[in-house]
């Protein structure tokens, strides 16, 4: 009876009518079939899938342009080795026991590592908050740490693929040698997390590109510049020691040399218990934020 009345109507009506009759009619198949309605998907401790579809997403979008996130660093890298060479090869004899151009290349090339991955963070991040994308984040069954852990290790792989980009070119210019992997390795991946989860950190707090620029000119390169890169920490005098002391990318550079020329200006021990505790607590700080939505909800 009500279906014919229904069919009685206007066209339109009579279809929006239809329409809605068949929707309570499957409805209440399915309340009588005893099946629930939403079946929650169980994805375990980890979300596996959902965690490495973000990290391919985050390798995905740098290596869209990467003219500009890998190629780009390796030619500024390799003007920075050629610049210095230029200027003081001829005027500085051996650093550290071998020729200045084997002791500068491999700061350069953590320089190169940890300026990436601090990029790629912030930049990711940041294009979510200001395009205001960052609910297709949030919408995600992905719970805070499957979020800083996608976004962290994306950050490491750009940092690891730039890092090993400018090797490669500086072994035409250079020679190196390589005294110990499992340094170059520890200190390669330890310091490109410890610069991607500060970018996630200062992509949380900042609110416009400018407060980016500020983490970056007064804090990331001031510690990088003054780490030891380009000198011998020995050749500071003894008051002002304490700057490589307290500097933690004195001991990811000191460290990450010390596995080309064998060769520490600071302690490694003491150097890899700063790294991993360091590591730790950024990665502690991030996911609190995460779980706490700072910054993130509109």
């Amino acid at each position: 009876m009500v279906r014919r009345a229904i069919e009685s109507r206007p066209d339109k009506k009579r279809r929006e009518r239809l329409v809605l009759l068949e929707k309570t009619d499957l409805l209440a198949a399915f309340a009588a079939s005893g099946e629930p309605r939403i079946r929650v998907r169980q994805f375990g401790a980890v979300n596996w899938l959902g965690l490495w579809t973000l990290y391919l997403r985050e390798v995905r979008r740098f290596l869209k342009v990467s003219m500009q996130t890998v190629i780009a660093p390796v030619v500024t890298t390799l003007l920075f080795l050629a610049i210095f060479l230029l200027a003081f090869a001829g005027q500085r004899g051996a650093v550290a026991g071998v020729p200045f151009a084997q002791f500068l290349a491999p700061g350069l090339i953590m320089m190169a590592m940890i300026q990436n991955a601090f990029a790629n963070t912030t930049s990711s991040l940041m294009i979510a908050k200001i395009q205001g994308s960052m609910s297709d984040l949030l919408m995600p069954p992905l719970s805070p740490a499957e979020l800083v852990w996608g976004f962290a290790l994306g950050g490491v792989t750009r940092g690891l693929i730039c890092g090993s980009a400018v090797a490669i070119a500086m072994i035409i210019a250079v020679h190196v040698n390589i005294a110990d992997w499992r340094l170059i390795l520890f200190h390669g991946v330890a310091a490109s997390l410890l610069l991607s989860v500060l970018g996630i950190l200062a992509a949380l707090w900042a609110e416009k590109y400018d407060h980016i620029a500020a983490v970056t000119n007064f804090l990331v390169m001031p510690l990088s510049f003054l780490s030891g890169t380009f000198y011998s920490i020995d050749r500071l005098p003894a008051s002002l020691r304490f700057v490589a002391d307290f500097n933690p990318f004195f001991y990811m550079i000191d460290g990450f040399r010390a596995g080309f020329i064998a060769h520490a200006d600071g302690s490694l021990t003491i150097g890899i218990a700063i790294m991993i505790a360091i590591n730790g607590a950024l990665l502690a700080l991030a996911h609190f934020l995460f779980a706490r939505g700072y910054k993130l909800k509109p």
